[in-house]
C-alpha cells in the first residue's frame, strides 16, 4: 500500500517542462541523538577508544561536525534542524542535563529543532532551561503550554527563518501520548498533531510563507498520517520511531523520501549514526519540482574534529570513573535492540526482568513486568562496564513494588501489546509470567490469549481474582507507557534501587551472562 504512495524510490519530480527550479534547499537534519556524544558501537552502545581508532565505530559529535561542514560545502542554501530527543541516553544527560547538547548543537549552528517526549523526562523547567541556552528555536505546535509558567510564551509552535532571500516556516511536533512517556506535568495539554499542524500552516501561508518544513517527533506513522491529513506542508523531517529512511542501507524501511502526497518525509535513524541530507527544489509557488537524497553514514571513514574531540574528553572526564568500572561479563551479545524488544521477547528484556524479580523475591513478590521503551541498547560479548549498564538503563528509574489482581495483570499485558505494530515501549518484558498474544485481534480487543504465572514449580493459569505482588519501575507503575491500571495499586512502593543497578549486581552475581529466551511471550 505504501509504494502506491511513492512515485520514485530516489525522488520525486512532480511538474514536467520546468527547465530550472527557481530556488533549491538542502535540509540537513538529526534526530533521537540521546546524548551520544561519544563514538558508538554497532550495538549504538559505547565504543572503545581501540576499535575507534580501528575505524570500527559509528557517530559521535566529533564526525558529525566534519559530516555537516561537508554537506554544507555541497550547497548554496542550507539548513540544519533536529528531530528531537538529544536530551537523555548517556551519562552526558545524567550528568549534566541539557547543557552539552546546547553547546554542541550552538556551536553547530543549527536552524531549529521540536521537543521530543525525552526533553521532559525532568520536568518542564529543565527543558526551559534548555531554551535558554541555545540560538535556535525550539518548537512544539500541539500542545496549550499556557498554564506552565516555565514555558508559557517561550515555546513557540512554529517560527520562521529565512535562507538565500526566501522565507521557510518551521513547525514543530510532539508526541500526543507524551504525558505517557515523560514527565510534562499536568499544565500542559496535548492535542492532535494533524490539526495542530494545519492551524500553523495556515498561520504562515496567510503570512506569505510558501515553504514548510515540519520537524516531527512523532514516528513515521503518525508522519505519514499527517502528511495525508494536512495540505500545504513540503517536508517533515521525523523523529522517535528511530526509523531508517534509505535508498542503499539494507535495514531501511523505506525510501529516502517517502512521498505521501506533495509531502517529502524523511527520517536518519538515531544516535548520530546517520546525518540526513535531503536536496529539495521548489518553484514560484512553493511547491516541490524535485525532493532527492540519502542520510550520510557516520562510520570510521569520518574524519573526527580534533577540538570536539578534546572538548568531549573534557566533559567526559568527571564520568569515567563511573562508567569504566567493570562490574560484569557477558558471554554473548545480550540483544536489547528496540526493534526486537518491542515486539517479542528480547534476551536484555529477560535479564532485566529476572533481576528485578530477583531482587525483590524475599518479598514474595513473583511478577515483574519491565517496560520495553526503558531498554535503550544491547551490551555485547566481554567485559560489561557500569557505562554500558547505564546505556542500556539510563533513566534513573526505581525499583517499585505493588499488589494488584490479576485482572489488572492481563489488563496490562493488553496494554502492553497494543501498539506493537507502532513499535512503542510498552511492550512487556517479563518474568514469573508467561503469556501468548494474537496479532490478529485488534488492539484492546483480546490480544492476549493465556496468562500462567508460578506456583511452585508448575505453571498455572492467572486467576484474575487473586492478589500478585509485583516488581516495575517507578515510571511504569506511575502509569507511563499507557500502564494507567497500575497507579491505584495496593501497597506501592516506588522508591526502590536504580534499576540500572539492580541489573549491575545481578549480572556480577551470574556471570558470565548468557543470553537466553525460554519462550515466556508467545505470538500466535
Amino acid at each position: 500500500m505504501l509504494k502506491t504512495l511513492l512515485t520514485s524510490a530516489a525522488a520525486l519530480t512532480l511538474t514536467s517542462g520546468i527547465a530550472a527550479a527557481d530556488y533549491s534547499l538542502t535540509i540537513l537534519h538529526t534526530n533521537d541523538f540521546h546524548a551520544r556524544f561519544e563514538p558508538i558501537s554497532k550495538y549504538d552502545s559505547g565504543c572503545s577508544a581501540e576499535d575507534n581508532t580501528e575505524g570500527k565505530c559509528f557517530g559521535g559529535w566529533a564526525r558529525l561536525v566534519n559530516a555537516v561542514k561537508d554537506a554544507r560545502s555541497r550547497s548554496n542554501n542550507s539548513i540544519l534542524v533536529d528531530g528531537g530527543d538529544q536530551f537523555q541516553g548517556t551519562l552526558f544527560y545524567t550528568y549534566y542535563k541539557g547543557k552539552v547538547a546546547a553547546e554542541m548543537m550552538n556551536g553547530l549552528e543549527y536552524d531549529g529543532m521540536t521537543v521530543g517526549n525525552h526533553e521532559f523526562d525532568d520536568g518542564p523547567e529543565v527543558l526551559a532551561g534548555f531554551m535558554d541556552s541555545v540560538g535556535f528555536p525550539v518548537l512544539m505546535s500541539n500542545a496549550d503550554v499556557s498554564g506552565e509558567p516555565a514555558l508559557a510564551d517561550k515555546l513557540m509552535k512554529s517560527t520562521t527563518i529565512e535562507r538565500g532571500g526566501e522565507k521557510i516556516g518551521l513547525i514543530g511536533l510532539t508526541p500526543q501520548d507524551t504525558p505517557d512517556l515523560a514527565s510534562p506535568g499536568k499544565n500542559i495539554i496535548f492535542t492532535d498533531p494533524s490539526e495542530a499542524v494545519q492551524g500553523e500552516v495556515d498561520k504562515l501561508t496567510a503570512e506569505g510563507v510558501n515553504k514548510i518544513i515540519v520537524l516531527s517527533h512523532s514516528g513515521f506513522v503518525v508522519d505519514k498520517l499527517v502528511a495525508a491529513n494536512t495540505t500545504g506542508v513540503d517536508v517533515i523531517v521525523g523523529g522517535h520511531s528511530n526509523t531508517l529512511l534509505s535508498n542503499t542501507q539494507e535495514r531501511a524501511v523505506d525510501v529516502y523520501p517517502v512521498m505521501v502526497n506533495d509531502t517529502a518525509i524523511v527520517q536518519a535513524y538515531a544516535y548520530g549514526k546517520f546525518l540526513g541530507e535531503l536536496n529539495v527544489s521548489f518553484d514560484d509557488d512553493g511547491k516541490i519540482t524535485e525532493a532527492k537524497g540519502e542520510p550520510i553514514l557516520i562510520d570510521g571513514q569520518v574524519v573526527e574534529d580534533a577540538a570536539i574531540v578534546s572538548r568531549i574528553g573534557e566533559l567526559a572526564a568527571p564520568l569515567d570513573e563511573i562508567r569504566n568500572k567493570v562490574v560484569a561479563e557477558a558471554a554473548d551479545t545480550l540483544v536489547g535492540d528496540r526493534d526486537v524488544c518491542r515486539v517479542e521477547e528480547c534476551s536484555m528484556g529477560n535479564l532485566i526482568a529476572d533481576a528485578m524479580l530477583d531482587r525483590v523475591k524475599d518479598q514474595g513478590v513473583t511478577i515483574a513486568i519491565a517496560n520495553s521503551g526503558g531498554i535503550r541498547s544491547s551490551i555485547d560479548a566481554g567485559e560489561v562496564t557500569m557505562g554500558e549498564v547505564l546505556t542500556v538503563l539510563p533513566f534513573q528509574n526505581t525499583l517499585s513494588t505493588f499488589e494488584v489482581s490479576g485482572q489488572t495483570v492481563i489488563d496490562a499485558l493488553e496494554n502492553g501489546v497494543s501498539q506493537v505494530e507502532e513499535v512503542k515501549g510498552r511492550f512487556p518484558q517479563v518474568a514469573g509470567l508467561q503469556f501468548s498474544w494474537d496479532a490478529s485481534v485488534a488492539p484492546n480487543e483480546g490480544r492476549i490469549q493465556d496468562v500462567a504465572v508460578k506456583d511452585g514449580d508448575a505453571w498455572v493459569a492467572i486467576d484474575p481474582a487473586a492478589t500478585y505482588k509485583l516488581v516495575s519501575n517507578n515510571f511504569v507503575r506511575g502509569g507511563g507507557d499507557g500502564f494507567k491500571m497500575f497507579t491505584d495499586a495496593e501497597n506501592a512502593y516506588d522508591f526502590g534501587p536504580d534499576v540500572a543497578d539492580v541489573l549491575a549486581e545481578y549480572m556480577a552475581g551470574n556471570g558470565p551472562v548468557k543470553a537466553y529466551t525460554d519462550g515466556r511471550i508467545v505470538k500466535k
